[in-house]
């Protein structure tokens, strides 16, 4: 078992495979949250509490320390005269949203404030190491400001793994023995969870499902070229990233694709290779989607309570890389290592050597993902929204919403998309007092200007945030945004920077 930290080749500063930890700008907190010991109370609003129930008019929500103390009409619930007041009228409350698929950038100045301004309350971190496991530590504590945090192990694959020499946190593992130990040592080192990559083996797989199930714990990640889909949930996998080798099981021509894949040979770190000998199996995999295939692997992970994280915006950036501008207004919140460093990563790990025709077929793959995580939906699968970031021209915070759209786009409705975000992951990470809006549950909230069940969309138009009943009301949320803008230049740090007042992976 073999241990990999190695400096980036490849991507450059600010950017790993899906997973790095950038040596950008590292320091305290987000700007000055309200005090503690004011209760806050949004007055007139409409509340859409996340479990599916319909928007509730004209509500008052009062919050006191971290709880929501009371939801009701005007006359139900008494606002204390030193309240904090956010006027509601014409506005939306709503869970604080849940991101399922990230991996932190190690930059606590942009990263957590980012989220947090996006009203992204909780996010799964999907590669872990000390730096992660600390700020997870550090928010729970109230020490540092940011969306409180559940954070993966060091992503374990086989050897040679695909991620050798790219920066990323990762373990090889070649047999059953070092599987289990990769687990028990994840464990010890404060993981939460296990991820399992590409290039696993049957025997390390299921080695490590075994271990996980001794030990109690959860294992997600992606689907091993080795494992098929349904064998993975049948044997405990209880998430599955992304749409790669995943959608085989679903396809007409399921024999000849794991035929062809078993030849697959890559060596270490040869992500580009891999990419490259595994597009024309799901161009064939698409091409040949069975439904009735696909209604029995669906029906499989349904029952055994397996959940789907599409990461349809991460696949939106690899399949039409020209949705990816120069001029997103996005990017000025991000340090120019970052951007060049997803730059790198965009035209080195995916597209080199991408032909006009694979251009045209990464197109079609595109349609073909949204399709199949519609047919996932219907037939039962819990999805979850998880947008990849980290990798290339995924945002903090901000692409949480772009996800939500894909959702939509793919054929949920704007509620089955805001649960997505919302109730589902919290119930998924085991926090059944976040994501949803309701008497006694944690306040972690994001009050709209728009309906967002009337276009999903509206869930970017933020105009308060409240996390763990603190209030980021629209000045502050403006500020954080500043603060970030200038850490990114490289300009001096807000004095507010340097301290956390939140109390909120």
């Amino acid at each position: 078992m073999t241990a990999g930290m190695s400096r980036r080749r490849v991507l450059g500063a600010g950017v790993g495979i899906g997973a790095g930890i950038a040596a950008g700008v590292v320091g305290g907190g987000v700007a000055q949250a309200a005090d503690a010991g004011r209760a806050v109370a949004i007055t007139g609003a409409t509340v859409i509490d996340g479990t599916g129930s319909g928007p509730r008019r004209d509500v008052t929500v009062l919050v006191r320390g971290e709880r929501i103390a009371a939801i009701g009409s005007a006359r139900e619930v008494r606002v204390p005269a030193d309240a904090e007041v956010v006027d509601g009228r014409g506005k939306f409350v709503v869970p604080g949203f849940v991101d399922a698929h990230v991996h932190g950038s190690g930059q606590e100045q942009i990263d957590l404030p980012l989220f947090l301004a996006n009203g992204v309350t909780t996010v799964r971190d999907m590669n872990g190491q000390p730096l992660l496991y600390g700020w997870r530590d550090r928010i729970e504590a109230g020490t540092l400001a940011g969306p409180r945090m559940v954070v993966a192990s060091p992503i374990v694959d086989g050897d040679p793994s695909l991620l050798a020499g790219l920066g990323s946190p990762y373990v090889e593992v070649a047999d059953a023995r070092e599987a289990r130990a990769a687990v028990r040592a994840a464990v010890a080192g404060g993981a939460d969870f296990i991820k399992v990559y590409v290039r696993l083996t049957p025997e390390a797989y299921h080695a490590i499902a075994d271990e996980c199930r001794t030990l109690g714990v959860t294992f997600v990640g992606h689907t091993p070229d080795a494992i098929p889909l349904a064998e993975a949930s049948a044997a405990g996998q209880r998430s599955f990233e992304h749409i790669y080798t995943g959608w085989f099981d679903t396809a007409g021509a399921e024999t000849e694709i794991r035929r062809r894949l078993a030849g697959i040979s890559v060596g270490a770190g040869e992500y580009n290779s891999w990419f490259q000998q595994t597009h024309p199996l799901e161009v064939l995999a698409a091409r040949t989607f069975d439904p009735v295939r696909a209604r029995a692997v669906f029906g499989r992970l349904a029952a055994d309570g397996a959940h789907q994280v599409p990461t349809l915006t991460q696949h939106r950036v690899f399949d039409l890389p020209e949705s990816v501008t120069e001029h997103d207004d996005r990017l000025r919140y991000l340090p120019a290592a970052t951007r060049d460093g997803w730059q790198a990563q965009l035209e080195q790990i995916y597209l080199a050597g991408r032909t006009p025709q694979e251009e045209a077929e990464h197109r079609e793959l595109f349609r073909a993902r949204m399709r199949w995580t519609g047919a996932a939906h219907r037939a039962g699968v819990p999805v979850l929204a998880g947008t990849d970031t980290g990798t290339a021209f995924v945002y903090p915070g901000f692409s949480l919403h772009d996800e939500l759209a894909n959702l939509v786009e793919a054929g949920l409705s704007p509620m089955r998309a805001l649960r997505a975000g919302t109730s589902a992951p919290a119930r998924f990470l085991h926090k059944p007092d976040v994501g949803t809006v309701r008497r006694t549950a944690i306040a972690d909230l994001a009050v709209l200007d728009a309906d967002p069940l009337a276009d999903i969309r509206n869930t970017r138009r933020i105009h308060a945030v409240v996390v763990r009943g603190r209030l980021i009301d629209a000045d502050h949320r403006e500020r954080m945004l500043d603060d970030v803008e200038a850490a990114a230049s490289g300009g001096a740090l807000p004095a507010r920077l340097a301290g956390c007042a939140c109390t909120p992976v």
